[in-house]
């Protein structure tokens, strides 16, 4: 079973309900399976074969998964490509991959063009409804060309190349198989309720495989997909509104500029039944604005990472509520993963005790592409992946993520959980935006250090969020030191990079707790 075998299902029993939106284009089943068989023999005819690696550098659009399909029923291999990479880590990951064509769009052709500098034999793919050009045009290939014949991948054929951030040290190419794309696919539409009745609007970057799961999980479905090239608060809005849009997948600092937005109106988002999202619990303030606006919206935090394809754990829609006992979980396993919470020797911690997070299950990664000491340094014997994250289970076996290992802040010898602080922070009215990290402190080793940006026109002084916070936690959880910024630093996908924030602190220092 394959991503192709869905696309085939729905073009043979379906082929007459809409695929895929963009604009005022639009294609049923029947057609996007078509257009794709037609682009998959062009590839062919380009001397693409089995297990070749193919790169996309493009925004989200139709066109994005026509050339994922595509690569598919051509017998090779996906590379998502990072669109706010630079050149020279692009690069490396083309000659790490050897990747010999790439898909671009228009808004990437020039860097295409520098990255050929550094590969004069790459063969460069536009992709887009106007203003593509390159070596050739992918509507260019679909006119030319028949339709491929068809091609069903085995469960352990190499599916796709995903690279990590790289946050530390080089970017590693984490390898899925078809059958675990398939696997998580089927394991985030049974969790989440997507299905064949759903509008999916896509703003998430499709290279991330956080992005894609969502779109993945609608092809198995047989959802209807609508494009947005990427995240802009009112375009979201109206596309929710005049598509009528049922769910997406967005962060909550995206959640947060949504309903900030001047377009926003709960009226214009009446037929969302379904968001979600990662990253990061949903702050409470912002909580209770969904379920006052949008009470018809099932909520459903999710926890993943690339190495499990990426699905991990999810917090069910019936606890995300203000003051809920799981509120600040990630739930439990999805239904095809395993987890357990282990400490330095990979013992199974007790309930309620700290540990590392090991996760396994059909839909993880083979290993690292061209580093297998990086991938027995993940992945343990036994199968078992080592996610890097701190957790605890209570006593039903929900997972509490305490932040990466660097994002913990012992202090005086006890564990701060920075969610925990920057949760009771965001209550305090003049509170827009919070990030909680750890900072040398001679004394305590670390000391808890907050970074806030405020609302318009807002002050804030240190005793008094001191005080606000010891009314809800310990003293020692409470920050020791302030920081107002206009805005705080984001990753690609949207989550604040504390490492930024940590950074200057540690500086010159021959440790960084």
């Amino acid at each position: 079973m394959s991503l192709l075998q869905a696309m085939r299902r729905h073009a043979r029993f379906r082929a007459r309900e809409v695929a895929m939106i963009e604009g005022e284009t639009q294609h049923d089943w029947r057609r996007f399976e078509d257009r794709v068989l037609r682009l998959a023999e062009g590839l062919r005819s380009l001397g693409v074969g089995r297990g070749d690696r193919i790169g996309i550098l493009a925004l989200n659009s139709r066109a994005y998964l026509e050339a994922e399909c595509a690569i598919w029923a051509a017998g090779a291999v996906i590379v998502p490509m990072n669109i706010r990479w630079s050149t020279a880590e692009n690069g490396y990951a083309i000659e790490d991959s050897n990747i010999r064509v790439l898909f671009a769009d228009r808004n990437f052709l020039t860097e295409a063009e520098l990255l050929r500098t550094a590969r004069d034999d790459l063969l460069i793919v536009g992709i887009d409804a106007e203003g593509a050009a390159g070596d050739v045009v992918s509507e260019q290939l679909i006119k030319a060309s028949d339709r491929a014949p068809e091609y069903e991948p085995a469960p352990k054929d190499l599916a796709g190349i995903f690279y990590t951030g790289g946050t530390t040290g080089r970017s590693k190419g984490v390898m899925l198989s078809h059958g675990a794309m398939w696997i998580n696919s089927i394991s985030v539409a049974m969790a989440t309720g997507i299905g064949e009745e759903d509008r999916l609007l896509h703003t998430a970057p499709l290279f991330h495989v956080a992005g894609g799961i969502m779109l993945q999980a609608g092809l198995v479905s047989g959802s209807t997909h609508i494009f947005m090239p990427r995240f802009v608060a009112d375009q979201l809005v109206r596309n929710v509104e005049q598509q009528k849009v049922t769910k997406l997948l967005i962060l909550p600092t995206m959640v947060q500029m949504m309903m900030e937005d001047k377009t926003y109106a709960p009226a214009k988002l009446q037929s969302l039944n379904g968001l979600l999202f990662g990253g990061s619990p949903m702050p409470e303030p912002i909580l209770a604005r969904l379920k006052e606006d949008l009470p018809q919206v099932s909520l459903v935090h999710t926890y993943g990472q690339t190495e499990m394809g990426p699905a991990i754990s999810f917090l069910h829609p019936r606890w995300q509520f203000v003051g809920s006992p799981k509120g600040l979980s990630v739930g439990t396993p999805f239904t095809t993963v395993e987890v357990k919470v282990v400490d330095a020797d990979g013992h199974p911690v007790a309930l309620g005790e700290v540990g590392e997070i090991w996760a396994r299950g059909p839909g993880q990664m083979t290993g690292y592409l061209n580093k297998p000491e990086e991938t027995a340094k993940a992945i343990t014997e036994d199968g078992w992946v080592r996610t890097g994250d701190i957790a605890y289970q209570d006593e039903d076996g929900f997972l509490y993520i305490c932040d990466r290992a660097k994002d913990m802040i012992i202090t005086g010898g006890e564990n701060v959980f920075s969610g925990e602080v920057e949760n009771v922070i965001l209550r305090h009215p003049a509170v827009r935006e919070a990030a909680v990290v750890g900072i040398p402190d001679d004394e305590y080793g670390e000391a808890v250090h907050a970074v806030l940006v405020l609302h318009e026109g807002a002050e804030i002084e240190l005793q008094a969020l001191r005080d606000h916070c010891r009314a809800e936690i310990a003293p020692y959880k409470s920050p020791r030191s302030l920081e107002i910024r206009a805005t705080l630093p984001l990753s690609p996908t949207g989550k604040v990079l504390k490492r930024d924030l940590r950074a200057p602190f540690w500086e010159n220092r021959s440790t960084a707790v």
